[in-house]
């Protein structure tokens, strides 16, 4: 495993001590006053235990009225900052990098807990082929709420590297707020935020800029960013290049590659036929990339196998391999893999026989997995898909959440 166990020096001048991370997931672990629970904060102090060379959050939103799933973390002030710090120290003496991923949810929020959704346009969010997948028609924010959320993300960063997190990543794909700007389909926009690519990608710059200008030029800034949005009519490959192309020429330190939206998912599962053999769902994107860039890429989706990560590192395409749904089965996933005890970190899909919300169980599902790794407990790959469907309805209705 001598390409996973190499130190990656960034360019703001930090180093990870390998080239193994756990990616974003849903966490949806706060407690009810969206600080983070004592369950999500023990989570991350074992996988800090797991030996890996960055650990990136969940979603923490930079904004309460603009909240993804009930139990998201919000940071937006600093009520909260005894818990942030204690997050932030889970990783002490490991030599593993914290990165919180910040994020504002745009119209792709849960219409049941936020009063309104607001997007670049007026354009609902279309879910298994309806054109009003909330009944809640987002409405376009205005050039003061576009300035304030900017401005929101640089304070959310400055109070997290406060509280001692090493490093931020944007949330800059799936669908959320800064990938609705980017994309002309959710994104019809007249003024300068929108039309052009240079004016779709004013709102993603800015925020980086406004990070950048709160935490210094050697503080970790990422950015998880779509290949292609897998729509007619969104946010191409070649757009996505000429992105990577304007972040790279900011001085931005890692790169996440990642693609589609909750519309047209294909971060969860699907690939090419051309890939398929190498693991990794994007890696024909990211091997283009690499020819335009040489900022860190971190690549994520797909990795299964220690062989598949070890000769995708080696291939020099990518600088990190990035892996979510394995890290809640094997926790010790980096550890496992540099002393050769586990060579295979096959995840799990559920089926619940109703394809429509296979996806979504999916996603509570691998919840419920973090929710036993933060509780002390064993993962439990025979945990029932329809029984964590209840406990979640639980939490929505705002009862007890198993």
């Amino acid at each position: 495993m001598n390409h996973l166990q190499q130190e990656l020096l960034l360019p703001g001048g930090s180093r990870l001590s390998n080239r193994l991370a756990k990616s974003a997931m849903s966490e949806n672990l706060s407690d009810r006053q969206h600080a983070p629970s004592k369950t999500l904060i023990n989570a991350y102090r074992k996988w800090a235990e797991g030996g890996a060379g960055l650990l990136i959050t969940g979603n923490v939103m930079v904004d309460s009225k603009a909240i993804g799933e009930p139990r998201n973390v919000v940071v937006e002030d600093r009520s909260n900052f005894e818990l942030l710090q204690a997050w932030a120290k889970t990783v002490e003496g490991t030599g593993t990098h914290l990165w919180p991923q910040i994020n504002h949810p745009g119209r792709q929020a849960m219409e049941q807990v936020n009063a309104e959704l607001v997007g670049p346009s007026a354009v609902p969010l279309r879910l298994g082929g309806r054109k009003d997948a909330t009944g809640k028609i987002p409405r376009a924010m205005t050039e003061e709420e576009i300035l304030a959320t900017i401005d929101a993300f640089g304070r959310t960063a400055e109070i997290l590297k406060d509280a001692g997190f090493t490093g931020v990543q944007i949330h800059g794909a799936h669908g959320y707020l800064v990938s609705q700007f980017l994309s002309p389909d959710a994104n019809v926009r007249e003024d300068r935020w929108g039309g052009s690519l240079d004016n779709r990608a004013r709102f993603v710059l800015e925020v980086y800029r406004n990070i950048r200008s709160r935490v210094g030029e050697s503080y970790p800034i990422g950015i998880k960013l779509n290949s292609a949005d897998f729509q007619r009519g969104g946010f191409t490959e070649e757009e996505s290049m000429q992105v990577i192309r304007l972040l790279s020429a900011e001085g931005i330190d890692l790169i996440e590659i990642s693609g589609g939206t909750y519309e047209a998912p294909a971060m969860m599962g699907a690939r090419r036929d051309s890939t398929a053999k190498r693991e990794a769902y994007f890696m024909d994107y990211i091997e283009k990339a690499r020819q335009i860039t040489d900022t860190p890429l971190m690549l994520t989706g797909g990795f299964r196998t220690a062989a598949g990560m070890e000769e995708a590192a080696a291939s020099g395409a990518l600088d990190v391999v990035g892996l979510a749904r394995p890290f809640t089965l094997y926790p010790n996933l980096p550890e496992e893999i540099f002393s050769g005890s586990r060579q295979e970190f096959p995840a799990q899909h559920q089926t619940t026989g109703v394809k429509a919300v296979d996806g979504f169980m999916n996603i509570i599902w691998y919840e419920a997995q973090i929710k036993r790794l933060g509780k002390d407990k064993a993962p439990r790959p025979e945990l029932s898909a329809w029984g964590v469907f209840l406990s979640y309805l639980c939490l929505i209705l705002g009862k007890k959440f198993f």
